[in-house]
């Protein structure tokens, strides 16, 4: 008779546990909006919560809602942009890898930005870096028409340095492209509140509003290990 008893138990614990998500995702979505995911917080009692591409945190009450970055009081990491890091969609990236590409960052840039062009040409100088570069045209139709050839371009990431390293033009937009990428990229750009390029993450969870050289991006990768 234990083991039924035990069975039963248990089987209500998680019916408990899949109603209270469900009526913190509710009492969010009031709130906020849609909810695209919902999981267990690492500290206690509290659920993460996504809504348009943003982290908030949420007790199991639904009573509150916290909006800011949960840190690690032993490591010191922000989990919370480190989760924001791992969930960006880069396969919508343009990818460059040097060496072995063992430290990553990400990048928001506009194709005539000169602190971007900048940027590129520091990015030839480092070492074992994989650079994820979402293209994110916000200085004009300009902008937007190399970064349409660009993203089109049989291979982006030779169209995109070349253009910004050494200012030669990327080939011809083909009659037929798929540009849903493209877009997805400069909504991505939008939720994550990018409001000049460059921009540039790290997977340590900073995030640099701005033009940085390569000594400081080296340092950056030492202190997250990439």
């Amino acid at each position: 008779m234990k083991l039924p008893l035990l069975a039963a138990v248990l089987a209500c614990v998680s019916l408990v546990a899949v109603a209270d998500e469900a009526d913190v995702k509710k009492a969010v979505e009031t709130r906020l909006g849609a909810v695209e995911k919902i999981v267990r917080a690492p500290m206690a009692g509290i659920w993460e919560v996504t809504v348009d591409g943003q982290i908030f945190y949420a007790d199991d009450k639904a009573s509150y809602l916290i909006f800011g970055n949960l840190l690690d009081m032993k490591t010191g990491r922000n989990l919370t942009a480190e989760r924001q890091f791992n969930s960006l969609p880069l396969d919508l990236a343009v990818k460059q890898v040097r060496g072995s590409g063992k430290n990553v960052m990400v990048t928001f840039e506009d194709p005539n930005c000169g602190y971007c062009k900048k940027l590129a040409k520091d990015v030839l100088t480092l070492k074992d870096v994989t650079v994820y570069t979402f293209l994110y045209p916000v200085l004009g139709d300009d902008s937007f028409e190399k970064s349409k050839a660009i993203w089109c371009a049989p291979d982006k990431s030779k169209a995109w340095t070349d253009w910004m390293t050494a200012g030669k033009a990327p080939p011809a937009v083909p009659a037929k492209c798929d540009m849903t990428g493209l877009e997805k990229s400069a909504q991505l750009g939008r939720k994550m509140r990018v409001n000049g390029t460059p921009a540039i993450f790290f997977a340590g969870g900073e995030r640099v509003g701005g033009y940085i050289p390569a000594t400081e991006i080296e340092k950056r990768f030492g202190k997250s290990g990439g």
